[in-house]
């Protein structure tokens, strides 16, 4: 069964939040499960296509991997000061460009594999510390703008699923 056949658990985060960097995790943990969710079940061509005239690279599988970047490079190499490479450098970013190897399993699974290394890499830190690559963010400010942007993706995955086969919901 692959990956993306069935969908991935999600979780509301506690009502009765008594520690804030938890509860921003804790949110984003319920988006990741949601924007891999919106893969679930699309065979490549309909996560590959591109249907809006407006953004020609913004495919489903192209979402993902870009959201994929962007835990790499927020949560992981700058919070985290992991040395690793950067997903996206590069004009234009290319963490929207989709190989023939990208399919919704291997997508997913880098995605998740990035979960993983960011867990490691914000371990220890608190939410007033201050990045390790560079120490112009607290941890904080860099949890909360990865929730902004994977909030705002999920929403583009919305339509994306949306006008790849009619399904819709949470």
């Amino acid at each position: 069964m692959s990956n993306t056949s069935s969908k991935t658990y999600r979780r509301w985060p506690a009502p009765v939040a008594g520690d804030e960097l938890r509860l921003q995790l804790d949110f984003l943990q319920f988006l990741r499960a949601t924007a891999v969710n919106k893969l679930a079940g699309l065979p490549r061509a309909q996560a590959a296509a591109t249907p809006l005239p407006a953004s020609p690279r913004m495919s489903a599988l192209g979402v993902v991997k870009h959201l994929t970047a962007v835990e790499r490079w927020w949560l992981s190499i700058e919070a985290g000061g992991a040395d690793l490479p950067s997903l996206w450098a590069g004009s234009p970013d290319p963490s929207w460009d989709l190989t023939p190897e990208d399919t919704p399993e291997s997508v997913v699974a880098a995605y998740k594999a990035e979960w993983a290394r960011a867990e490691k890499a914000l371990t220890g830190l608190g939410p007033d510390d201050r990045t390790r690559r560079r120490s112009e963010f607290t941890v904080r400010w860099v949890v909360a703008h990865v929730v902004q942007e994977t909030a705002r993706h999920v929403g583009h995955l919305d339509v994306l699923r949306e006008l790849a086969d009619g399904e819709v919901g949470e």
